[in-house]
């Protein structure tokens, strides 16, 4: 919880909505982690060059892996610890993610589904 100050008294500032923490793999192979509380969004303005330096220099991608937090900051935890993880460890939580078929891959045109 945020708190924000209003003409001298200070109010709660509560983040609300589903927090979506994701995977993409880069065409390079390399991953990129993030979290947001629209992914379909997030994924357009990734595709549309817009969305991170590091993912417009490597497009297209697939989304890697998803998981869903119902608060802002299990999902920022949860983005801060997959950051921390080595290749390895991100490769096993993508290969267990896309055994569920939910991969969406996009760039350059490519079919997007979500």
């Amino acid at each position: 919880m945020v708190k924000e100050k209003a003409r001298g008294r200070q109010r709660k500032f509560t983040r609300s909505g589903n927090f979506s923490v994701y995977i993409l793999e880069c065409r390079d192979g390399s991953y990129y982690a993030g979290q947001t509380n629209d992914l379909a969004a997030r994924l357009k303005l990734h595709l549309a060059g817009k969305g991170s330096r590091y993912v417009r220099s490597r497009l297209p991608f697939t989304l890697g892996f998803v998981k869903t937090y119902r608060y802002f900051k299990r999902a920022f935890h949860e983005e801060l610890r997959i950051k921390g993880l080595s290749r390895k460890e991100k490769e096993k939580l993508v290969k267990n993610f896309c055994q569920t078929k939910r991969t969406i891959k996009g760039g350059y045109g490519k079919e997007k589904q979500l």
